[in-house]
């Protein structure tokens, strides 16, 4: 069998190989064709060199992927990787460079950022996998705990505990065969994260003799991690909400001969790794950037001589594990069993799976290392020098839980509670669940309607300070009586919801304002904080994601919230403007490495963030739409052609290409598109 590439209506590829290895060839030969300009951009922001062509603004990641050794640490998983596994990737990045020149001619932002295609290397895809995840945890939160500790008293420390601006979740839900009309299991969800143009999720199917999986892979990286059916199973993660990078505050010094540095642990001063490297800057002077490593880890934040030094422990560098070893095994899964297995080997980012089979088998555990150590690590930066807070060598147990009619996990509290600090609130899997509870007989094609919910729960405690309100001026008593009419659904044809959302950015920044947070207006202004960790730091966003417990909380006495309340619809009842409905505002913005928007600019959504369709704006920031669900999917384990999936934006990364926006307006009325299995309703490619 030669190998051969196969699309549908929607532009997807198929692949179809003699081998398996001849298969990953074919993938990373396609990534290269289709995603050319996409993995290019990953690849370089993994070693720390966007800058190069990318100018000045990149400069801040670029030097935060070399102080966190983001491309070493790829090289030495690599290494350390089974020699089955290591051939297996390799493959797929001889597919990519066999790619990548003609990917490169098809993508107009080569010209128009002068950059040639480079050549990969066999640990670039594990580098392209650290770079897409290495903030994923939200590790910088806990910068924002020892802020909120050091300004207000440590206990504040939870005051805005909920799921912050930076961190990235998902829905998932699995319903056993008891409540489908089929008797089968379906698996639903959607990942939210940073919406990207391109896409970071690429619907994809590969088929060799050994097997045969249709799923959602990440480009660049080679297999089918986070999503995928094989036909006798399927699979799906969230994320856990897990802790497992640690940030410690260091002392360092300079060696007398002032060649070396030495860091302060445990056991007194230590030689610490240090050499430089040189980022250079399209338009502008190179950057020399001190790479400093320590007993802990990479230092990220200062160095030696600064008054805020930190470093950044992560388990991947740790263990010198990825976790890459699954992805081969889990394209070979049969049963529950299988994927169990295969998701042992699985180390960071720490996720929670679902999974069944077409023999009954169910699946829902936590995937991944999450060391055992003190549990202030988990909250803020602890001091290096003291031995309590090493790792003792140990991981955590990682639970699991049997699945009874429907498991639900949308970051909530739940499943992973033992492993993590902070958690999305409820009201996503809540409201999953209580849907879901409305039907014994679901099908594929009903899932829609769970993707797409988009009841705001969280809105009870702001409205619920709106209905006691008096001695309000006419239009305000008006538009508080509108409010409390309004059925608390974010559409985008709502103008009730505009309303709504423009009366909680008045509490957000009113709140924000407020005399009792002002000590934490600074940090922001904080030199000492490098540009990436500074949307963690956002006093305004940190509201505004908290709002629920910073209206109802103990703390803050201060804070008088009635008057709060009245005061934002006193101002939004004045403005007196015409109605808008919310996807007038709440418009998608995805990010770009080249910012280019369609004719007529990016559409509304619908939705909010403690929406089941959670596309997230900030909330007192901006109403735009940076996150949201960045493909949607439904596994039927009845008949996998059932199964239905979508993306936001389409399955080519050219632009102009017929294929590279296609989705979008499936994907904006939430519909789905079908997954095609049957070869001869495919078109094959002459090439």
């Amino acid at each position: 069998m030669s190998t051969e590439v196969f699309r549908d209506a929607w532009g997807i590829p198929h692949l179809r190989a003699a081998t398996a290895h001849d298969l990953a060839f074919a993938q990373g030969r396609n990534a290269a064709t289709d995603r050319a300009w996409q993995i290019e951009v990953e690849r370089h922001r993994s070693q720390g060199t966007t800058a190069a062509f990318l100018g000045p603004d990149a400069v801040g990641w670029d030097v935060f992927a070399r102080r966190s050794r983001l491309d070493d640490t790829a090289r030495r998983c690599f290494r350390a990787l089974d020699a089955d596994t290591a051939a297996w990737i390799t493959r797929y990045v001889d597919g990519v460079n066999a790619g990548l020149a003609e990917g490169a001619r098809r993508a107009p932002e080569f010209a128009a950022t002068g950059l040639a295609p480079g050549t990969w290397q066999p640990w670039t895809p594990l580098g392209i996998w650290l770079a897409t995840h290495i903030l994923f945890a939200g590790f910088p939160t806990k910068l924002w705990r020892e802020e909120v500790a050091r300004r207000l008293g440590d206990e504040a420390i939870s005051l805005f505990a909920t799921d912050g601006p930076g961190t990235a979740g998902s829905n998932g839900w699995l319903v056993t065969g008891e409540r489908t009309a089929t008797g089968a299991a379906l698996i639903a969800g959607d990942p939210h994260r940073f919406i990207e143009d391109p896409g970071v999720y690429q619907q994809v199917r590969l088929a060799c003799p050994e097997f045969d999986v249709v799923g959602l892979a990440v480009p660049g990286v080679p297999g089918i991690a986070h999503f995928g059916h094989t036909s006798t199973v399927a699979w799906a993660i969230t994320n856990a909400m897990a802790d497992y990078q640690d940030l410690y505050r260091e002392r360092l010094r300079r060696t007398p001969d002032g060649a070396g540095v030495e860091a302060l642990g445990p056991d007194g001063w230590r030689p610490a790794a240090v050499h430089t490297e040189t980022v250079e800057v399209a338009g502008g002077d190179p950057v020399d950037t001190e790479v400093v490593e320590t007993e802990r880890g990479p230092v990220v934040i200062g160095g030696p001589g600064e008054a805020l030094t930190v470093s950044l422990r992560c388990p991947t560098r740790v263990y010198g594990d990825l976790g890459f070893a699954a992805l081969p095994a889990l394209l070979r899964a049969r049963t529950v069993a299988d994927v169990d297995r295969a998701f042992a080997r699985w180390v960071e980012p720490v996720n929670v799976v679902q999974a069944a089979d077409t023999e009954g088998g169910l699946l829902h555990r936590v995937a991944g290392r999450v060391p055992l150590r003190h549990r202030d690590n988990g909250l803020r930066v602890v001091p290096a020098w003291e031995a309590a807070y090493t790792w003792r060598g140990e991981d955590l147990p990682l639970p699991r839980a049997d699945v009874d009619g429907v498991a639900v996990m949308a970051n909530q509290r739940g499943l992973a509670a033992p492993l993590g600090v902070e958690f999305a609130p409820p009201y996503r899997a809540d409201r999953i669940g209580q849907l879901l509870g409305g039907s014994k007989a679901w099908t594929a094609g009903e899932m829609a309607g769970v993707h797409t919910d988009t009841h705001l729960a969280s809105a009870r405690p702001l409205l619920e300070l709106l209905a006691g309100l008096e001695g309000l001026s006419a239009r305000a008593a008006r538009l508080r009586d509108r409010l409390l009419r309004w059925d608390r659904r974010m559409e985008a044809d709502s103008t009730d919801a505009t309303v709504y959302a423009a009366v909680r950015t008045e509490v957000v920044r009113r709140i924000a304002a407020h005399p009792e947070l002002a000590a934490l207006t600074e940090p922001v202004a904080d030199p000492a904080y490098p540009g990436v960790f500074l949307p963690w730091l956002a006093l305004t966003g940190r509201v505004g994601f908290a709002l629920e417990t910073l209206l109802t909380t103990h703390l803050l006495p201060g804070i008088d919230r009635p008057a709060v309340v009245a005061a934002a619809v006193e101002a939004v009842a004045a403005t007196d403007v015409a109605p808008v409905a919310w996807g007038d505002v709440h418009r998608l913005a995805p990010w770009q490495a080249l910012p280019s928007a369609p004719p007529g600019g990016w559409p509304g959504v619908a939705g909010d963030h403690d929406c089941v369709l959670s596309t997230s704006s900030v909330p007192g920031v901006t109403d735009l739409c940076a996150r949201g669900p960045a493909a949607r999917y439904v596994w039927d384990l009845a008949r996998r052609e059932d199964s239905l999936w979508v993306v936001p934006l389409g399955a080519s990364g050219v632009p102009g290409d017929a294929h590279h926006r296609d989705q979008l307006p499936v994907w904006l009325r939430g519909g789905l598109v079908p997954v095609t299995t049957d070869w001869n309703r495919l078109t094959k490619e002459s090439r």
